[in-house]
């Protein structure tokens, strides 16, 4: 059953704007109330205009913003006085709608206001909520629904048929509610429910009030009923649907990517489980989307998999994704070649949900949060056709009714807010090493203009941990994840890669970062010492790019790789012959994965050779800072000093300065350049240029 959260400690007035902010926040808060981003909720108040005049202003939400989350500047204030004549019209197409509204608000500086604005107007009640509960669109997309609502509600509802919305559609639920002086509510069919009241307190009561007797009917329905037709597969064990998933998800990203880079992710709860395993799944999920709110984000119907998880066919698998999503693309374009109208554009033709038995479902999208987005929706989708199958049968939109909504321009503004997509956006970088300075200063380089996801590798969890929190408050949730990587350990760099894959469903830059430094004359030179620099910087670059270099043939999209190697690849220093040596043979690694990852796999591999980059560095707080200065016969406080003025353009080198140019290297600036070595030394010393 729904919570009621109302508080009145948490206000100071029972109507007004602060109130309906109130008010559309504990609404949206719970997801089986109000889909994500879905829903809008309406005031009307008195104000004061800008000549000190008093006028009746309506507040409603505004276009693109979340009712959990949405503040008082995400609602839009019209003129009520200027549209209730609408009222008298017939009909208005959605342009003129949108354009008339547009002279109705009392201030350009509000967003344009919900697609459902003129549903709120003509309704004549102070406060008016528009939701979608599971528990009503269950009823809404039962075939028996109307009769559902009638043994539930008595008279007390409107039952409107499913129109898209608009002006006709707030016409029809403004004359049903004047017809019916017992209504309290509207079903909206195949949508949603309108509930209302005199106060803020009063209308979020009698919504939470109408969805839990709806609820409390399903509930007493469902008793011992067996949801969709019960189960035709049992679930892998966890371990056996991660190693599968870690297996699988670079496959299905590289498939869904062919258009345009997608982001994975996956869910595999109980809930979701149980209709994947069932019997009826594979026919619900293609009957259609539960509510237009959802098709924008999950698509008219997911992509199932039919396989058997108790085969164990892993191979099998991969090859029924790949058929499927090829499938999938091609259904898609007739689908939308079949309804288009002149100057539709089609959109990706890759499937947002994908099912699969025994596994779950996984979620695409441009990024983490279009993904997590997709992945509610259809959660919600799985909880309605739980409740119509209760009642009766599912239905869903048709394909024409489908397509109207998926490409209704209304629809498509709101997803126009969103900001441009950046250079690495779509793009998932795993830097090792990522909790030190060049590593800090790569992760926010791209993510600050580029748009990337990031994993933080780090031996230092902790360190990777506290930077990943940083960047997640900074730029949004699940932009960036740690994960604890020792190069060195070969168990240990597959399992960390494989969370990186669970976490964004594969790897597309790697920046191979993870280093340290030892200093000592030649002859005082320990095998230890020697054995710790090649391990780190040899074979732990090696182990690392080995198995991305697997990963991104399997995506079979491209890549990138960047090396950071040293000036000392090239140009021996002093008293560091481990240290040089490994960085020498770091560099010529990078350059035969080039040679191995070009043509076919698309795969670039590029290094940096930087020179002391001493700010931020842990390298440079360890004992190297010391060796190198005993080196050159100078005090630490020297050190920098001594570097800038022995460089040709006489500068200091930051962590910054070699951020840049993996960006640069990891970019489409540098699309056909594989196997090059870009020096960031100031010009330290002659014999380090390359050659």
């Amino acid at each position: 059953m729904v919570q009621n959260k109302w508080n009145d400690s948490q206000i100071t007035e029972n109507d007004g704007l602060e109130s309906l902010v109130y008010r559309s926040n504990l609404l949206g808060t719970d997801r089986s109330v109000v889909n994500i981003g879905g829903g809008n909720t309406s005031s009307k108040t008195m104000e004061k205009d800008f000549k000190g005049d008093n006028i009746e202003v309506m507040w409603v939400k505004g276009s693109g913003s979340d009712l959990a989350t949405m503040k008082s500047q995400n609602f839009t204030g019209l003129k009520l006085d200027d549209i209730r004549p609408l009222l008298e019209r017939d009909d208005m197409s959605d342009e003129d709608m949108v354009d008339y509204l547009s002279h109705c608000m009392i201030s350009a500086k509000h967003p344009r206001s919900s697609i459902e604005t003129l549903l709120h107007a003509f309704l004549p009640f102070k406060q008016v909520d528009h939701t979608h509960p599971d528990a009503i669109i269950s009823i809404a997309c039962a075939d028996n629904g109307k009769e559902i609502a009638k043994e539930i509600y008595g008279d007390r509802f409107v039952w409107v048929p499913y129109i898209r919305p608009g002006f006709k559609l707030s016409k029809m639920i403004a004359e049903g509610v004047q017809n019916n002086p017992n209504a309290e509510l509207v079903i909206m069919e195949k949508h949603g429910l309108v509930t209302w009241g005199e106060t803020s307190k009063e209308s979020y009561n009698k919504t939470i009030e109408i969805i839990n007797e709806a609820e409390d009917y399903i509930n007493n329905k469902s008793e011992g009923q067996v949801l969709f037709g019960g189960a035709k597969y049992q679930a892998l064990s966890s371990d056996k649907r991660e190693n599968i998933l870690a297996e699988v998800l670079p496959i299905i990203r590289g498939q869904v990517s062919q258009e345009k880079k997608m982001l994975t992710t996956y869910n595999d709860n109980d809930s979701v489980l149980e209709f994947v395993n069932s019997k009826d799944a594979q026919s619900l999920s293609q009957v259609g989307a539960a509510c237009p709110d959802h098709l924008v984000h999950t698509k008219r119907v997911p992509l199932f998999i039919d396989w058997d998880p108790q085969s164990g066919d892993v191979d099998a698998l991969k090859e029924k994704v790949k058929e499927g999503i090829s499938t999938y693309k091609e259904e898609y374009v007739a689908y939308f070649e079949r309804n288009k109208s002149d100057g539709d554009q089609i959109v990706e033709t890759a499937p947002r949900i994908i099912l699969i038995p025994g596994l779950g479902m996984v979620n695409t999208g441009k990024d983490w949060k279009s993904a997590n987005v997709s992945e509610q929706l259809y959660h919600r989708a799985i909880a309605v056709m739980s409740g119509a199958t209760v009642l009766g049968n599912f239905i869903s939109l048709n394909e024409e009714e489908s397509y109207l909504i998926e490409y209704w321009p209304l629809e498509l503004y709101k997803l126009s807010l969103a900001p441009p997509e950046s250079e690495f956006s779509r793009q998932i970088a795993l830097v090792t090493g990522g909790a030190g300075g060049i590593g800090t200063a790569t992760t926010y380089r791209l993510l600050d203009d580029g748009g990337a996801h990031v994993v933080i590798a780090d031996i230092n969890k902790e360190g990777a941990d506290d930077l990943a929190n940083q960047v997640n408050e900074k730029y949004g949730a699940n932009r960036a994840f740690a994960i604890k990587m020792d190069v060195t350990k070969e168990d240990e760099v597959r399992g960390a890669i494989q969370e990186a894959i669970k976490q964004y469903g594969g790897i597309d830059i790697l920046v191979n970062n993870a280093g340290l430094a030892s200093s000592s004359p030649y002859e005082e030179t320990t095998l230890e010492q020697w054995n710790l620099n090649i391990n780190v910087l040899v074979t732990g670059f090696f182990l690392v790019s080995r198995e991305i270099f697997k990963v991104m043939k399997e995506q079979a999209i491209g890549g990138n790789m960047v090396f950071i190697g040293s000036k000392n690849s090239i140009y021996a220093g002093k008293n560091a012959a481990a240290y040089s040596t490994a960085k020498a043979a770091e560099v010529h690694l990078a350059r035969t994965v080039a040679a191995d990852g070009g043509g076919e796999y698309g795969i670039r591999v590029n290094s940096v050779l930087p020179d002391a980059v001493i700010r931020g560095s842990k390298i440079w707080d360890s004992s190297w800072k010391k060796e190198r200065a005993a080196a050159y016969g100078i005090g630490t406080d020297e050190l920098e000093d001594h570097y800038r003025k022995r460089t040709i353009l006489n500068v200091n080198i930051l962590p910054e300065d070699i951020a840049e140019s993996i960006a640069f290297l990891a970019s489409s600036k540098s699309a056909k350049t594989t196997g090059c070595m870009v020096t960031v030394d100031g010009g330290g010393v002659a014999a380090a240029f390359t050659r």
